[in-house]
């Protein structure tokens, strides 16, 4: 992380972040896709045929993203490969005249990485970089990427540097947006980081203004897209378990939101796990959430956790899924 750092406050990271927030278009909420891990260099198609150093000859000059590569051909009883070393890329082509556009292919994933990091940091250049290279403010917009494994890569620096004191306001703040389209893929971030609160609200004061942020964002939930709703229920009942906690995953299992309930409901099993002298007031609970709860699937999900928080078991219950998630 560059050295200037130190000379960012919590307060000027929430302020540039909430003022970025407010400066980006707000649209209908983006389903998170599944991540996919980015793996740079690419396996190595030449060496699966045994391609020698020998074989690769000059092929010539290939444009991409408005810069030049040259690249190296290799003819082979197998095929035709080529490679761009300062890309560390390979194709293999059948004919040459097919080479420069497989090239070209097999890069994108690596030129697209670099577009979007870009376009989140407000670059007009492809961000050649590393991550931990970029402003903590910079690492907060990566959080919203529409690639899951930026956003994951860019949890994972935020992580190594936690103890700075610096994030906690930010991260509280993007637990409570309501309008960025990608905010389930930063939110899932901020819920991933949060399983260890103390590192970044490190006395019961400083946390709890995030454990009401987590039990608004069950309590008020209008979906369950990305699994960040029931993330969240986890983080509350099965990694910061205190009473606090404890009181917001009770006080979810009777949110408007069914999505919100279901996570307070498998909360409650962790809840009883950690927290044992909670028992007597999660069984109370959930044996009236199993008689009034509104929807079917729900009161049936309340009255088999109840079994196995009576029984001490481990939690087998079967996880409810609404049908329009089918």
């Amino acid at each position: 992380m560059p050295t200037d750092t130190h000379e960012m406050s919590a307060f000027e990271l929430l302020s540039a972040t909430l003022t970025w927030l407010n400066g980006t278009p707000s649209g209908p909420l983006v389903r998170p896709r599944p991540r996919i891990p980015f793996v740079w260099p690419p396996h190595s198609i030449s060496s699966d045929f045994h391609v020698q150093a020998n074989e690769w000859q000059p092929g010539g000059t290939l444009e991409i993203e408005g810069q030049l590569f040259p690249f190296q051909i290799a003819r082979t009883p197998h095929g035709l490969f080529g490679r761009v070393e300062k890309l560390w890329n390979e194709a293999k082509t059948e004919t040459e005249d097919k080479l420069p556009a497989k090239l070209k292919q097999s890069a994108e994933p690596f030129f697209y990485r670099q577009r979007e990091i870009a376009r989140l940091i407000g670059s007009k250049k492809r961000y050649e970089g590393r991550i931990s290279d970029l402003s903590p403010a910079n690492l907060i917009r990566l959080l919203y990427s529409e690639d899951r494994d930026i956003s994951h890569d860019a949890c994972v620096e935020i992580e190594t540097h936690a103890s700075l004191a610096l994030f906690a306001p930010t991260l509280i703040a993007i637990l409570a947006d309501d309008k960025h389209p990608y905010r389930r893929h930063a939110q899932w971030c901020v819920l991933d980081l949060f399983e260890d609160l103390p590192s970044y609200c490190p006395t019961p004061e400083a946390q709890a203004p995030a454990i009401e942020a987590i039990r608004q964002l069950i309590y008020n939930s209008t979906d369950d897209w990305g699994r960040t709703i029931y993330k969240a229920g986890v983080v509350l009942g099965g990694h910061i378990c205190t009473e606090e906690s404890a009181g917001a995953v009770l006080n979810c299992l009777q949110a408007p939101s069914k999505h919100g309930r279901r996570s307070a409901i498998h909360a409650s099993f962790h809840l009883a796990e950690w927290m044992p002298e909670q028992q007597e007031l999660i069984v109370h609970a959930l044996e009236s959430v199993s008689k009034s709860d509104p929807e079917e699937l729900l009161r049936n999900y309340a009255q088999a956790m109840l079994r196995d928080v009576i029984s001490g078991e481990s939690d087998h219950v079967s996880d409810v899924v609404f049908p329009e998630e089918l």
